[in-house]
C-alpha cells in the first residue's frame, strides 16, 4: 500500500477523481480539497480543533428545522451568501452592465435571508400588509423599469419583512400564518404602491451555534432595519434585494454584510392626519419611502 506524506496527500485525493466525474463538480471539489488542505497546513490544525469544527457543523445541522435554516445563517454571517449574490448578479447582468446606451444600472441584489416564504398572497396595489402589526405605518411607492427607463408592466414585487419589533412571522409562537407578506404587480406605467411598516433593526437568531460563533468573533448579531423584495417578470433578470431605512443603526456593520449604499432609502415622516398620495390619512404618524427598481434584460 502506498503511504502518502503530508506534502502529497492533497494530490492523492484529487487523483481519485475519475474521468466520468462531471466537469463542473470536478472544478468545484478540486478547489474545495486544495483550499481545505491549505487551511489545515496554514494554521497547523490540531486534532481537537478539527473535532470541534466537526461538532460545530453537526450542531448547525441539528438546529435546522422547517422554520429555521442555520446553514443559511452561517453562510450569511460569514459573508459567503453575499459574495455568491454579487458574482451571480454580475454574471447574469453582464450584457446590461456593458450596454453603453443604458440610462440606468440594474438594482443591486443582496441576500435573500432565511425568512422567505414562497406563496405570499397576490394583493391589489395599495393594499396594507402591515395592518394590525407592531410598527409605524409606511407607504411604499415607485416604478419598475428596464435599464433604458422603459416601464415594466405586470412586474411582480414579492415583499416580506419583520414587524416593528424586528420579528418575522416564522419566529412567532404558534401557527400565525403569513404576516407582512404580499405580492404586488405593477400597473401599465410600471408603478407600484402598498402600505406596510417602517422596518426596525433586529438581531439574527443568536441562540444557536452561529450565535456562539459570532460571540467568539466579538461581533454583534444585528441587522439594520430593512424590507425584503423579489422583483421579477419574464424576459428580465430577477433581483432579490432589500430597502434599508436611512436612519437605522448598524448600516455600517450589518451582521450579514448585505447593505449597499444604493439600497439605503430615506423614510419621510408625516404627522397623523396628513394625507398620503393614495388619499389615506392615518390616525398616527406615518412614513413614506420611494424607490425605483431597475431590471436588466434576460
Amino acid at each position: 500500500m502506498t503511504q502518502h506524506q503530508t506534502a502529497d496527500i492533497t494530490q492523492a485525493v484529487l487523483d481519485r477523481l475519475t474521468p466520468e466525474t462531471d466537469p463542473r463538480f470536478r472544478e468545484i471539489i478540486t478547489a474545495v480539497v486544495r483550499h481545505a488542505h491549505a487551511l489545515v497546513r496554514e494554521v497547523d490544525l490540531k486534532p481537537d480543533e478539527w473535532m470541534a469544527a466537526i461538532q460545530f457543523l453537526t450542531k448547525v445541522g441539528q438546529t435546522c428545522d422547517a422554520k429555521r435554516q442555520e446553514f443559511i445563517l452561517l453562510s450569511d454571517t460569514l459573508g459567503l451568501s453575499m459574495l455568491v449574490v454579487q458574482l451571480d448578479q454580475a454574471r447574469r447582468s453582464k450584457a446590461a452592465l456593458a450596454d453603453k446606451t443604458a440610462s440606468v444600472r440594474p438594482t443591486e441584489a443582496t441576500v435573500q435571508g432565511p425568512f422567505y416564504w414562497e406563496g405570499a398572497p397576490s394583493l391589489p396595489l395599495g393594499s396594507d400588509i402591515g395592518e394590525g402589526m407592531p410598527g409605524e405605518p409606511a407607504y411604499y411607492s415607485g416604478r419598475i423599469t428596464d435599464t433604458h427607463g422603459k416601464p415594466i408592466a405586470d412586474c411582480c414585487l414579492d415583499v416580506w419583512s419583520g414587524d416593528g419589533e424586528g420579528v418575522y412571522d416564522m419566529q412567532m409562537d404558534g401557527e400565525v400564518g403569513m404576516r407582512l407578506r404580499g405580492r404586488f404587480h405593477t400597473d401599465s406605467e410600471g408603478a407600484y404602491r402598498f402600505w406596510s411598516i417602517k422596518p426596525f433593526y433586529y438581531p439574527v437568531p443568536a441562540d444557536g451555534p452561529v450565535g456562539d460563533m459570532l460571540r467568539a468573533m466579538g461581533r454583534h448579531p444585528n441587522r439594520p432595519g430593512h424590507i425584503h423584495m423579489m422583483v421579477y417578470r419574464d424576459g428580465y433578470v430577477p433581483v432579490t434585494t432589500h430597502l434599508f431605512a436611512a436612519d437605522s443603526p448598524y448600516l455600517d456593520s450589518d451582521a450579514v454584510f448585505g447593505v449597499r449604499d444604493s439600497l439605503i432609502v430615506p423614510y419621510e415622516r408625516h404627522e397623523k392626519g396628513t394625507r398620503a398620495p393614495d388619499g389615506r390619512a392615518p390616525d398616527r404618524p406615518w412614513h413614506a419611502a420611494k424607490y425605483d427598481f431597475v431590471l436588466a434584460p434576460a
